[in-house]
């Protein structure tokens, strides 16, 4: 079970020991992911860095103590997501962590022409969590964000690339409500299936990162360098939540975060999330446009039968 201790003190020294178990860490080569790549390295895991910059990648990995490879992945290019599949081997993946993502930027598209935050944040996660799934033995960990609560906190089918009226925040908002229904979705057809592969969902609360310094706006730029001096909790308390929902038994479709005022700062601890993360109608309705964009659908395969992690 969980652990029963106050929330907070719960560190990453207390992970379990994961020696022998592989984990896929997207967005790895800094920041949080970085941070989760390290901690699940210590405690033993081979981790792999899927990364869009292999340089870079490398030299973070290099900082690692621990098993790690680094490998290409660019969830803006739906190519590249199935290139990074089609290059791993028939092994089993214990643990994907779903961490990479882009925030509030310019107007971009990506390389398949969808809006940048919801084809990098979602639909390059919903594929690679798709196409890796008969491989993956215990859990799949979204990263999601309180902004999944801003502005009018709904999925714009009628426009989900933001062709009129883009504003970066609400895009990112967006983006960030289809993790979270993506992970309950996921965690239904889970459970339909027999699965014992679970899907959870994490947010860092506010946490400073490298994440915040393309915001389209320098306004916004400028008030985040700030809230990143000042407020901020460092990328290691902001990782706390994805190792969390990594390794301890929690239920499936669970969401954690920090436990402090406004899930701001904190140790980890299961949080709520808004209504509309929480409409399985909609969340169904998210999954079937999502195949339909990517050419990618739950897989024919089930799911390999799973090895859990004891927290």
């Amino acid at each position: 079970m969980a652990e029963k201790t106050k929330s907070n003190t719960w560190d990453a020294s207390r992970l379990p020991d994961l020696t022998g178990r592989t984990a896929v860490v997207t967005g790895a080569n800094s920041g949080i992911g970085l941070t989760t790549a390290e901690a699940l390295a210590r405690a033993g895991a081979h981790v792999v860095f899927a990364v869009r910059d292999l340089e870079r990648g490398r030299g973070a990995a290099a900082t690692v103590s621990g098993s790690t490879e680094v490998r290409r992945l660019d969830l803006a290019d739906l190519s590249s997501v199935r290139e990074f599949v089609d290059a791993w081997e028939a092994r089993p993946l214990d643990l994907l962590i779903n961490n990479a993502g882009v925030m509030m930027l310019p107007k971009q598209r990506t390389a398949d022409g969808f809006e940048m935050q919801f084809g990098t944040n979602h639909l390059g996660h919903f594929a690679l969590t798709n196409l890796l799934l008969p491989h993956i033995t215990d859990r799949v960990v979204t990263v999601s964000s309180g902004a999944h609560r801003w502005a009018d906190g709904r999925i714009r089918f009628e426009d989900l690339n933001w062709t009129s009226d883009y504003d970066p925040r609400r895009a990112y908002a967006q983006s960030k409500l289809a993790n979270l229904l993506f992970t309950l979705e996921l965690q239904r057809r889970l459970t339909e299936s027999g699965s014992p592969v679970r899907a959870l969902a994490a947010h860092p609360g506010y946490a400073a990162t490298n994440l915040q310094s393309h915001a389209a706006s320098p306004v916004m730029r400028a008030f985040m360098k700030v809230g990143n001096r000042f407020f901020a909790q460092d990328d290691r308390a902001g990782a706390l939540p994805t190792l969390y929902a990594a390794t301890q038994d929690l239920p499936g479709a669970s969401y954690v975060g920090p436990d402090g005022l406004g899930e701001m700062r904190g140790g980890p601890t299961l949080v709520g999330r808004s209504a509309a993360a929480s409409d399985a109608a909609v969340a169904r309705r998210l999954w079937t446009v999502s195949e339909e964009l990517t050419g990618v659908s739950w897989p024919v395969e089930q799911p390999v039968a799973g090895r859990q992690v004891a927290g």
